[in-house]
């Protein structure tokens, strides 16, 4: 048996220096600024620990077990030819692949001495914090920063910017995915060896992981990767795409797959025959039964011997014939002794539901869903005994359970199907999304977490301990998907009826509920349950309510999100005044309020504000099937959001100046970006990589535009020329150049055989796009127009100039034509924060402000608050004198 590869002083990383404000990591006698926050913030697990832990589990490694892989030819053509940059090990499941990498990771590990390092991730699709891409590049970007302290700037670049965000967010994959390629190609990295283990355990995101790992394996001369996965015909597929690959198939190997299974065996019964007092002939036919009905499947083996540890020596033999070989038949028989025991109800009720469960769940959680006996429920040792009764269906690590494979998630849900689902899963979703319902009813109040500020950032929030949450986490984000999965037409109907379960919890807790899933991170999926209870409703005042409730948390989602007290101050205050929820829940208005703003009857068409970006947005575009916007912004990015929940799913970086146009492919699996750099970027709208750069332009490009037919782009630029591109190659194919000053706009004719553009000397060009020649010029403007820079306002009364938007060092007292300094005092009592978009309380954001409701002029008085709108609209209110954090509620 090996020691853990942790003993080796490569694992004791650099010393770090650690100081207040910019701490400094040294290596050698260079420095790198570095802070204790960002390699926490980073550590979503340790990868090593995992390795461990998974060692353990298994009970041990056996180093004879795996040894037959160095002599493998593959393994030895990938380790040995620098042509051979990625090892692709797949195997049925059972057959060791996980414990074989935890072999070749402690074989690298001595071979490679100072000359190189090893970073390495295990997925677990049970496992929440490691069964996802972005987890998989968290934990091999932290191990590289453990090895190599100075690849740590590659992480502060970013990290100062958006702090624990960076690697929490909707765009944490692509930050990650770039950072983990600015370590790579970092020219003072040492050899360096990247293994990610059991690829179809990856839940979320598998395929970015898999074309992040076929772009870069080929291209790194110093890195080498190993991957694993089940046959997978998916994996299969993508991976096959890759260069420079070696596959090794562990079914083409089974002589060797099976000696180790053999070397297992004996290693497993050494252990049950020390444990348990076996006689030599017990130990033998031990070792003959598992050796002959094994399989070369590691999995059997250890299943089994796990039902043996607990089984006298006396009766051994006897037992050892009632385990059929085979995976699926060892789970019939695991299957019947749950069925045959005397807590055959509540086993398979167990069963049932963590077979169905969209996570796995937490010793806390179980009991909310399971009905449990007398005295189980908040009693960890207890639970952990009962789940101990399913057999080896469960695995219990660091209090989540788990089904111990997914081969035997598989058999619950199929061979399985009549004895755990007898009335069908439909009746288990029914039962979760009702046990759901009454953990939430009995949880949730107001301020749970006692925050007690009622802009306490959604960032500085921490979990208490205990936390009053934690039994009905999951029940909060996943009651309505269960809700769904249940057949509710025929499970649920009384439930979705006026006055029925959903209307009376809705009508009580609705506000509780929302301040839950943003303590929980979960605001977009709390947008998104609510829009598909919507869907389930007919015509009634439950579904008025609810159409009611989806507006009030699309409106609101940015305070909500970021602060998840304002659900009971701006969230409400704002809302129109006939708003459902409103009504409902004035009595939760803040005592510190008195006088609230005039509002709107009703709500306007505004659905949702889409915040984020740091510098204005200059375009917006619809994706051709309305799922999906883009916007351009002047902070250099390109944001994709999800239109139905607000969600920003990415972050597109790389022009080095703003952008000012973006537009979608028809196919919608592109986009296309004009920037101020010169240059039109072109971007895979899945996976958010830059596939092209297309330059010429001498000047900004203004604007971009994609043919209905997909083949073309053309540019409009400051440099008076229009530009026509193959979409496809990047190659410029035409340059247009009669207009005598910047062009703004270009537009295709539907046929894609005319181009139109708008410039700046007061024509509109039409274009023949085939031949680049100028077929007609319009003329009649008396002067050019930006319709993105208008400041007009046109109402009822007339046109009228706006003043310009106030600078973002705009503070507490200002109007149009005065700025106060930024050496001004802190404010000691009413305010607006620097960008005006919160009222503040001694600096402290208070009251967010929706955008319509922003200043363009402001005036506060003591406690009241006027402010004036670009709009026209002028709103005022008045606040307590008191000290507004002592009187919520």
């Amino acid at each position: 048996m090996d020691n853990d590869i942790s003993r080796k002083r490569k694992w004791n990383h650099a010393d770090v220096i650690h100081a207040d404000g910019n701490s400094r990591v040294q290596v050698g006698d260079n420095y790198y600024p570095f802070e204790d926050s960002c390699l926490a913030d980073l550590r979503s697990t340790e990868p090593r620990h995992d390795k461990i832990r998974i060692e353990q589990t298994k009970g041990g490694i056996l180093r004879d077990a795996y040894k037959w892989m160095l002599d493998n030819a593959e393994f030895q053509r990938w380790r040995d030819d620098e042509q051979s940059r990625l090892l692709w090990i797949k195997g049925d499941p059972g057959k060791g692949k996980t414990m074989l990498l935890c072999g070749i990771i402690n074989e690298l590990d001595n071979s490679i001495g100072n000359t190189g390092i090893l970073s390495f991730f295990f997925c677990q699709a049970a496992d929440s914090r490691i069964n996802s891409a972005a987890a998989v590049l968290r934990g091999l970007i932290y191990l590289l920063v453990e090895q190599e302290p100075f690849l740590a700037t590659h992480v502060r670049n970013r990290y100062d910017h958006a702090r624990e965000k960076l690697f929490q967010d909707a765009n944490s994959w692509w930050a990650l995915s770039e950072i983990l390629t600015s370590m790579l190609e970092d020219p003072n990295l040492r050899h360096t060896f990247v293994i990610i283990d059991a690829l179809d355990e990856c839940v979320t995101d598998l395929p970015l992981l898999l074309e992040f790992i076929v772009a870069k394996s080929p291209v790194f001369s110093r890195v080498k990767w190993i991957v694993s996965s089940r046959n997978w015909p998916s994996i299969e597929k993508d991976l096959n795409t890759a260069t420079q690959k070696v596959n090794l198939h562990l079914e083409l190997n089974e002589a060797s797959v099976s000696a180790a299974v053999t070397t297992y065996v004996q290693f497993k019964v050494e252990g049950l025959a020390e444990r348990n007092g076996y006689s030599d002939d017990t130990r033998d036919a031990v070792e003959r039964y598992l050796s002959t009905n094994a399989h070369g499947t590691f999995l059997w083996v250890a299943l089994v011997c796990q039902e043996l540890a607990n089984t006298s020596g006396w009766e051994v033999e006897e037992i050892l014939a009632t385990f059929p070989p085979g995976l699926d038949a060892l789970y019939r028989r695991m299957m019947n002794q749950v069925c045959n025991s005397r807590h055959a109800k509540l086993l398979q009720r167990i069963l049932a539901v963590i077979a169905v469960v969209y996570r796995p769940l937490t010793l806390e959680e179980l009991p909310a869903l399971v009905d449990m006996p007398g005295g189980a429920s908040g009693n960890h040792k207890a639970l952990a005994e009962i789940v101990g009764l399913c057999g080896s269906f469960l695995a219990l690590r660091e209090h989540a359970i788990s089904l111990v494979h997914q081969s035997a998630k598989d058999f619950v849900l199929k061979q399985a199907h009549d004895e755990i689902f007898p009335s069908g899963i439909e009746d288990i979703h029914r039962t979760i999304f009702s046990q759901s319902l009454r953990v939430m009813r009995e949880t949730l109040r107001r301020d749970i977490y006692n925050l007690g500020h009622p802009g306490y950032p959604i960032d500085q929030v921490k979990q208490p301990e205990p936390d009053p949450l934690a039994t009905a986490q999951y029940s909060c984000v996943y009651w309505v998907d269960h809700l769904h999965d249940c057949d509710p037409t025929r499970n649920a109907a009384n439930d979705l009826k006026d006055d029925g379960s959903v209307d009376k919890f809705l009508r009580r807790s609705y506000l509780h509920w929302l301040e839950a899933v943003s303590l929980l991170r979960s605001t977009s999926e709390g947008i998104a349950s609510l829009l598909r209870l919507e869907g389930l409703l007919q015509i009634s005042q439950l579904a008025y309510f609810v159409r009611d409730g989806c507006r009030f948390i699309r409106y609101n989602k940015w305070a909500i999100e970021n602060s998840p007290l304002q659900v009971y101050a701006a969230a409400l205050i704002f809302s129109p005044t006939r708003s459902i929820i409103r009504n409902l829940f004035r009595n939760e208005e803040p005592r510190w309020i008195v006088t609230k703003p005039l509002v709107e009857d009703d709500w306007s068409a505004c659905l949702q504000t889409l915040e984020g970006n740091r510098n204005p947005v200059r375009s917006v575009a619809w994706s051709h099937d309305a799922a999906r916007l883009a916007s351009a912004s002047w902070d250099r990015t390109v944001k994709i959001w999800d239109a139905t929940t607000g969600r920003c799913v990415a972050t597109l970086e790389g022009h080095s100046n703003p952008v000012e146009s973006v537009v979608w492919s028809p196919d919608a699996a592109q986009l296309a970006s004009a920037s101020y750099d010169h240059t039109v970027k072109i971007w895979d709208a899945t996976t958010g990589r830059c596939i092209a750069t297309l330059g010429g332009h001498s000047d900004s490009v203004k604007s971009v535009a994609w043919s209905h037919d997909a083949a073309w782009l053309a540019s409009a630029s400051w440099d008076k020329t229009v530009k026509i591109w193959d979409a496809t190659t990047g190659r410029c194919i035409a340059t247009l150049e009669r207009h005598s000053r910047a062009v703004y706009s270009a537009a295709w004719s539907p046929d894609a055989a005319r181009l139109a553009s708008a410039s700046d000397d007061k024509t509109v060009k039409i274009w023949d796009a085939t031949t680049g020649q100028c077929i007609a010029t319009l003329e009649g403007h008396s002067d050019s127009f930006d319709t993105s820079l208008s400041r007009r306002l046109h109402t009822d009364a007339g046109t009228f100039d706006l003043p310009p938007a106030l600078p973002s060092t705009a503070l507490a007292v200002t109007s149009a034509n005065h700025i106060p300094s930024p050496a001004s005092p802190q404010c000691i009592g009413y305010g607006l924060n620097s960008n005006c978009t919160w009222i503040t309380y001694r600096g402290e954001n208070l009251l967010w402000l929706p955008p319509e409701y922003r200043p363009s002029s402001s005036a506060i008085s003591g406690t009241a608050v006027a402010i004036g709108c670009f709009s026209g609209r002028v709103w005022t209110v008045v606040l307590s004198d008191d000290n507004p954090i002592s009187q919520q509620g």
